[in-house]
């Protein structure tokens, strides 16, 4: 009878705070946020970002899938960006200056965003990492990848974006 007890306790603890407050799938709407890029300038979602095509990824660098993927996303974005792509990679959990250092050694440039109290990630109900929202023009989610993927995965829901 301890031991139910004991296994209760700890799982009623592991419900707190941390857990992701949405699940946001294909066909929601993308929750809204401010936050700062590592460069130190602002973003607003969906305000600056209106009628554009964008993909939001969240990232951290103990992700052992995340760098990777990050350089096969740029790729991707720099076939696209001219036709409207737009990518914003939101770290979950980290600080500036860490996240400056990862973007700065894997080279990517598109935006890294700072998210340093997961609160973001969880509002898009984040639960691993790396997690990608692929949203129109209008807010709406049209597709969501949990976990890894290879670039042609990426690149075709980039493109059906772009449609």
């Amino acid at each position: 009878m301890r031991i139910l007890l004991l296994i209760a306790t700890l799982l009623l603890a592991a419900c707190g705070n941390d857990a992701p407050k949405a699940n946001i799938n294909i066909g929601s709407i993308a929750p809204t946020f401010q936050t700062f890029r590592a460069d130190g300038g602002a973003t607003h979602f969906p305000a600056a970002f209106f009628g554009k095509p964008l993909v939001i990824r969240f990232w951290a660098d103990w992700c052992k899938y995340c760098e990777g993927e990050m350089k096969a996303i740029e790729a991707v974005y720099q076939r696209h960006k001219d036709k409207g792509l737009e990518v914003l990679a939101i770290n979950a959990g980290q600080d500036k200056k860490t996240i400056a250092a990862f973007i700065k050694k894997i080279g990517v440039t598109y935006p890294a965003l700072l998210d340093e109290t997961s609160t973001i990630a969880r509002n898009y109900g984040v639960v691993a990492l790396p997690t990608t929202f692929f949203i129109d023009g209008k807010g709406i989610v049209r597709a969501k990848i949990v976990g890894e993927a290879d670039e042609v995965t990426f690149e075709r829901h980039a493109l059906e974006l772009l449609k």
